[in-house]
C-alpha cells in the first residue's frame, strides 16, 4: 500500500518556467501538476542557455578553446540542429588524457582556481579516476535539479530523509543531501554506521525517505529480516535509488517493495562529472524523464554517431547548461538508453522520457557466442525469482568465445532448491538462447555492496 501524501509537495520552478499547480496522478499518493513547459518553450530555453555557455567558456575554458578552435572564430547557433551539427562529441577518454597531461584537475576549467569551491571524482570503475570541480553557482544549479527531482517524487517538507551511502569522493547523495536541506526536510547522514544500526536510525528517526543504490535497499531489507527488526513500525514511504539500473527493473522494484511494505522505488540517475540527469516519470515507473532545463541530451548509435529513431536503443549524449565552471559539450555518457517518441508524457510532462531507464553502459555489454549480452537483462531474468538472494556472474574469457556462468546464493528458507539452477537455466535460454550454467553456493559467501554492485567478474588466465 502507497501511503497518502498529506501535504502539498514542494513547489518546484526552474529557470525559464511557470508555476505549476499540484495536481493528483494516477498513482496513489504521487501528485502530477499541470502547468509543465511545452516543447517549443523548452527548446528555446535551451537556445539560450547554450549561447550563454558557449559564449562565457570559449574566451576563458583551454580544454574548449583547442576543441572548438576548427568551428572559428564566431559559433553562430540559429537552432538546435545547429549546434548538433557544429559542436564535436566529447568523450571520457579525452578528459582522462587532458587530466593526466595536465594534473591535478586538467584544464576544463572556465575560471581561476579559487573560483572553485568543491572537488568530486568518479569511481574509476572504467577508466582512470577524473576529478571534478565546481564553483559555488554550478554547485548551485546542481542542487536545483535535485530540487526539482525531490519535487517529481511527491517529497514535502515533513517527509525525513536518510542516506545510507559512505559520503566518499563520487558525488553520489551529496547534492540530494542538500536539497533536502533546502527544502527544510530532516536529514540523517548515515555514513559510517553498520546496516543493523542504519536501520534502527531509520525506525527511531521516524524515516520517511531512504536514499542508497537498488542493491543496498535490498540489502538493508534482507538484514531486517534476518536480524527480526519490526518493520512494521517503519514509516518509510519512498526509496530513491541511484548508481545502479535496478530502479528502473521491474522484477528489482518488485523485490525492494515486498522487503519494504508500504513503500515504493523511485528511480533517478546521474554522474559526477555530469550531475543529476534524470527522475522516474511519476505517473510511468520504468521510464525516465530527463531534466531538460539543465541538460541538452542526444540518443545516438555507438557506433556510427548517428541520431537513433524512437524506441530503438541507443548512447545517452548530455551538454550540460548551468555547469559553467567545469562544462561538457555532446559528452558520451556510455548509457544505454531507449528513447520514447517526443510527445507530451501522461503525467503532463514534455522532457524526453527512457522507457526502461539506463538499460547499461555500452562498455558493460559483452557478446556471448554473438548474442549481445547486458548486465540489466541478467539482472532483470534472476530477480524473477524469489528464492535468489544474491548472484554473482563469470565472463570466461580464456577460450576464443567468451563462456557465462551464474552462482547463485539462495535465501535460508527456500522451497524447491534442487531445482532452481534448471529453472534458471531454462529462462536464460528462452530469453538468451545461450546455455548459461548456473551453481548454488552457501548462505553468506557472496559479498554484499552498499555503494554499486560489482556481481560480474571476468576470468583472464
Amino acid at each position: 500500500m502507497v501511503t497518502m501524501l498529506t501535504e502539498t509537495p514542494v513547489s518546484i520552478r526552474p529557470p525559464g518556467e511557470v508555476a505549476r499547480d499540484a495536481g493528483q496522478g494516477s498513482l496513489p499518493g504521487w501528485p502530477l501538476a499541470v502547468g509543465f513547459p511545452t516543447r517549443e518553450e523548452i527548446e528555446r530555453l535551451q537556445l539560450r542557455k547554450l549561447r550563454s555557455l558557449l559564449a562565457a567558456i570559449l574566451p576563458s575554458n583551454p580544454f574548449y578553446a583547442r576543441k572548438l578552435a576548427a568551428c572559428g572564430p564566431a559559433l553562430v547557433l540559429d537552432n538546435l540542429e545547429a549546434y548538433a551539427r557544429l559542436i564535436p562529441i566529447t568523450t571520457r577518454h579525452e578528459l582522462v588524457r587532458d587530466r593526466l597531461a595536465n594534473p591535478p584537475y586538467g584544464t576544463n576549467l572556465t575560471f581561476p582556481p579559487e573560483a572553485y569551491v568543491r572537488c568530486h571524482q568518479t569511481s574509476g570503475t572504467t577508466t582512470v579516476p577524473m576529478r571534478w570541480l565546481d564553483t559555488a553557482e554550478s554547485w548551485s544549479h546542481i542542487v536545483d535539479n535535485w530540487v526539482q527531482i525531490l519535487g517529481a517524487a511527491g517529497v514535502t517538507r515533513r517527509d525525513r530523509f536518510f542516506f545510507a551511502f559512505s559520503f566518499g569522493p563520487f558525488l553520489g547523495f551529496w547534492s540530494a543531501l542538500e536539497a533536502v536541506q533546502r527544502l527544510g526536510c530532516f536529514s540523517f547522514a548515515g555514513g559510517s554506521m553498520s546496516s543493523h544500526a542504519r536501520l534502527q536510525a531509520v525506525l527511531d528517526n521516524g524515516i520517511t525517505a531512504i536514499c542508497c543504490t537498488p542493491t543496498y535497499a535490498q540489502h538493508l531489507g534482507e538484514v531486517a529480516r534476518e536480524k527480526k527488526v519490526d518493520m512494521t513500525r517503519s514509516r518509510v514511504r519512498l526509496l530513491i535509488v541511484a548508481g545502479e539500473g535496478g530502479g528502473s527493473i521491474p522484477a528489482t522494484r518488485v523485490r525492494i517493495e515486498r522487503l519494504w511494505p508500504g513503500a515504493v522505488v523511485f528511480d533517478h540517475h546521474g554522474m559526477t562529472e555530469v550531475g543529476p540527469v534524470t527522475y522516474q516519470c511519476p505517473a510511468r515507473a520504468g521510464s525516465l524523464h530527463v531534466l531538460e532545463s539543465a541538460y541538452l541530451p542526444e540518443v545516438i548509435d555507438p557506433l556510427s554517431g548517428e541520431p537513433v529513431s524512437p524506441g530503438e536503443t541507443g548512447e545517452l549524449v548530455l551538454t550540460t547548461l548551468d555547469r559553467l565552471g567545469s562544462p561538457l559539450l555532446r559528452y558520451r555518457t556510455g548509457d544505454l538508453v531507449k528513447p520514447r517518441r517526443r510527445s507530451v508524457c501522461v503525467c503532463g510532462r514534455h522532457e524526453l522520457a527512457l522507457d526502461g531507464g539506463i538499460l547499461g553502459r555500452s562498455d558493460d555489454m559483452v557478446v556471448v557466442r554473438g548474442v549481445n549480452v547486458y548486465p540489466s537483462l541478467v539482472e532483470e531474468i534472476v530477480r524473477e525469482y524469489p528464492e535468489v538472494a544474491e548472484y554473482r556472474v563469470q565472463l570466461d574469457c580464456r577460450r576464443a568465445m567468451p563462456e557465462l556462468s551464474l552462482e547463485v546464493e539462495t535465501v535460508a528458507d527456500s522451497p524447491s532448491l534442487a531445482s532452481l539452477p534448471h529453472r534458471l537455466e531454462q529462462s536464460f535460454q528462452a530469453a538468451l538462447s545461450l546455455r548459461v550454467p548456473v551453481v548454488l553456493v552457501p548462505a553468506g559467501s557472496l559479498p554484499r555492496f552498499e555503494m554499486k554492485a560489482q556481481r560480474w567478474v571476468r576470468v583472464t588466465e
